[in-house]
């Protein structure tokens, strides 16, 4: 229990204070100011919100409490490696396997269909990085419980990930802009703001890239990687062509949009939401 309890404190302290601390400074730098509207931002908040609520009542245990009971057995529990090794290679292993769960929910109709919640949103700001689909959430959650059944990782690692994690959903979605030469060089170990701003593009092509999280390794290596967009990233449109109306971006209709059907896309490279988008 206490484990549990300091792990919670770890977890929200973090994700709380970078979330704070990056709200300031794209309000003090931004890139495009597009995300100000509180309207829309108490929009995303809710989402995280009803999010929370439904892995609380939908799963009697989550990830790193899982992990504690699990570590030992799994691939993990057949190697003798030293603890710093296997919370190494977790975090990596881990890390991979949510970026081809991204991609799959861009190729997967069904999927698709729920995280299109989180491509909906019309501007990009750090709020964006807690926009996603309830049922989204818990089916993460799921792929990430049976992946620690397999590996049974260090409970360390589960939770070092999960901090990166949020903490890096926050710091990738954020409205800033890093000068082009720093940005190049974190680019080639790190997803940043401006990479991931692309894989929110309107173009097909873009949305269909830069599936990462925290590495940008994983892009490069799978073939997923977009260096630059076609319209300049301040300017650029954000979203889907289908979903752009004030009344698509409520809470009530987020929550319902899976379950709608496809409005006829507006532009031809736009993505075709009852298609896969591989």
């Amino acid at each position: 229990m206490e484990f549990e309890q300091n792990e919670a404190l770890v977890r929200f302290g973090a994700f709380f204070g970078l979330l704070l601390l990056l709200y300031a400074a794209q309000r003090r730098w931004p890139a495009r100011g597009d995300g100000r509207p509180a309207r829309r931002q108490l929009v995303n908040f809710g989402m995280v919100a009803v999010s929370t609520g439904v892995l609380r009542v939908g799963f009697p245990v989550l990830a790193v409490a899982w992990a504690a009971q699990v570590h030992g057995g799994g691939l993990f529990g057949l190697l003798a490696w030293p603890a710093w090794l296997e919370i190494a290679a977790a975090i990596l292993l881990l890390d991979v396997a949510i970026y081809w769960q991204h991609r799959l929910m861009h190729t997967v109709p069904l999927l698709w269909r729920l995280h299109r919640v989180h491509h909906c949103d019309t501007a990009f700001d750090v709020t964006t990085g807690v926009r996603f689909h309830p049922l989204e959430i818990a089916l993460s959650m799921g792929f990430k419980l049976a992946l620690i059944s397999l590996l049974g990782p260090h409970p360390v690692a589960v939770l070092a990930f999960e901090v990166l994690l949020s903490l890096g959903s926050l710091f990738t979605h954020t409205d800033i802009a890093l000068p082009r030469a720093l940005d190049r060089r974190l680019r080639w170990v790190f997803v940043t703001p401006s990479m991931h701003r692309i894989h929110h593009s309107t173009r097909r092509v873009e949305t269909d890239s830069n599936y990462g999280f925290h590495l940008s390794v994983w892009d490069r290596v799978f073939r997923s990687y977009t260096v630059e967009p076609a319209e300049d990233e301040r300017r650029m449109p954000i979203g889907l062509e289908q979903w752009r109306e004030p009344r698509d971006q409520g809470l009530v209709s987020l929550l319902l949009n899976p379950f709608r059907p496809t409005p006829r896309a507006a532009r031809a490279d736009a993505p075709a939401d009852g298609e896969p988008h591989a």
